[in-house]
């Protein structure tokens, strides 16, 4: 499983391993800023796509919101789940809203299914 990261403020990997996620068949790559945020999605490809908020230059409903218009276009490929994660509830729901398919607190993050290898 791939996944991407663009979280400027923890270790995404830190996290999760801590929580006992076990990280053996995860490919983890993590910006710690959004910059040229779609070449980075468009070469990886992840399976997974991991949105902090309140990350700059450009935060991640934006971000989000850029992705949308490049899968509809036919630009790239939409990763298969989309995690808006921050601190603050109102702009995981926002990313929600937008079309992540979870908003979650960063620090529940491990807490989602998508890590269960069942």
């Amino acid at each position: 499983m791939k996944v991407l990261a663009f979280e400027d403020g923890f270790d995404i990997e830190a996290l999760l391993t801590s929580s006992g996620i076990d990280m053996s068949e995860i490919e983890l790559i993590q910006r710690w800023d959004t910059t040229d945020f779609l070449d980075h999605i468009r070469d990886f490809s992840p399976d997974i796509l991991l949105l902090d908020h309140f990350i700059p230059p450009t935060k991640g409903l934006e971000v989000l919101q850029q992705l949308n218009i490049a899968v509809a276009a036919d630009k790239i490929e939409r990763p298969k789940i989309i995690v808006g994660m921050s601190s603050a509830s109102m702009a995981n729901e926002r990313m929600v809203q937008f079309g992540a398919d979870h908003g979650i607190v960063k620090f529940d993050l491990p807490e989602l299914p998508m890590w269960s290898k069942d």
